[in-house]
């Protein structure tokens, strides 16, 4: 009998360096790279998630992590006050703001002290570059993260050239190597579609990066590429697999690439954990449906006991409290 494939499988080399839960790793880029270091920290993992918020574009990336590496301050030029007296930064997201300048620059001046302690001690970092395309500052003639709804016409998007992009990388790749010779980097463009761009420059887009994905994994031995966007339009070809937007990967979908990334780069004791730690999560997320029984007691008690056995590996004290908040509701407890 013929076997039937239903969607073209990509291919997974897996590599010769594998994550356990004493890897610790900084996630930073696009809305995906959120995504993947939330689903690491719900299992355990060590991970800093795109401390700055989401970063759209890879020039900037680079320029904030070369900001982290070379202690420098955000641009005082850069930062803006919108209509509703909130203080924002073109580099940055905005879910960095404050109410006053000083305050922005000192809350992101600790954000970027964060991630420099982190890298100096970090073995993996995990790039998700979303787009691109990108916005230059008329006044600074400066490519920024964040337009902030600003009027277009102080800005103008371009898309920015392959060797742009991989001569900012490579220059950050030079910077990484004598701060941290252990680091890892892992590449991967976001499955996200730009559709404002249309289409087929979204598919530009995504090409270039793709592009220097490529150069910088065969240049550099610790850079790998992790193919996300290409499982989400091969594998998952289909709409069913996007959230209603039509732009993003539906849960479903970033739950079968995060499958894909967990069988690929982790280890055997720490995926072994995963479905542990999946067991556990269920028995937490468990409530009763007939109140305050003896069999349900038994239950918290036992699920204590688990959580305190492995608390001597790692950090499960919230756990453990919700769980004894629970048993302490019960009678006479």
């Amino acid at each position: 009998m013929k076997e039937i494939k239903l969607s073209t499988e990509v291919a997974l080399d897996a590599p010769d360096w594998k994550i356990n839960h004493q890897t610790k790793i900084l996630t930073i880029g696009s809305c995906f790279a959120e995504v993947l270091g939330s689903q690491l920290d719900d299992y355990k993992f060590p991970v800093l998630s795109n401390p700055m918020g989401t970063v759209f574009n890879p020039l900037t990336i680079c320029k904030i992590l070369d900001s982290a590496l070379e202690e420098k301050r955000p641009n005082p030029a850069l930062f803006l006050q919108n209509p509703d007296q909130v203080w924002l930064h073109h580099d940055f997201h905005s879910s960095q703001w404050a109410a006053g300048q000083a305050a922005l620059d000192a809350q992101l001046s600790d954000k970027l002290d964060e991630i420099r302690e982190f890298l100096a001690d970090a073995d993996l970092l995990v790039i998700t570059l979303g787009t691109a395309y990108a916005y230059r500052h008329r006044k600074t003639n400066l490519i920024v993260g964040n337009c902030h709804k600003v009027p277009s016409d102080r800005f103008v998007k371009e898309l920015l050239h392959f060797d742009q992009i991989t001569i900012a990388f490579e220059q950050l790749i030079q910077k990484l190597i004598p701060y941290n010779r252990k680091l890892r980097i892992l590449l991967t463009v976001s499955p996200v579609r730009h559709t404002r761009d249309t289409l087929p420059l979204n598919q530009v887009s995504k090409s270039t990066l793709r592009l220097v994905c490529h150069r910088l994994s065969e240049k550099y031995k610790h850079v790998d590429y992790f193919p996300s966007y290409e499982i989400m339009i091969d594998e998952l070809r289909d709409y069913r697999f996007y959230k209603e937007d039509m732009i993003h990967p539906s849960s479903l979908a970033e739950q079968y690439i995060f499958n894909a990334f967990t069988q690929t780069y982790i280890g055997e004791d720490a995926f072994n954990f995963m479905k542990e730690w999946a067991s556990l999560r269920d028995s937490l997320a468990h409530r009763p449906l007939h109140g305050f029984t003896q069999g349900h007691l038994k239950m918290l008690k036992l699920l204590w006991s688990k959580l305190n056995a492995l608390s001597r590996k790692l950090d499960v004290s919230a756990e453990m409290e919700e769980v004894e908040r629970r048993i302490g509701e019960f009678p006479g407890m």
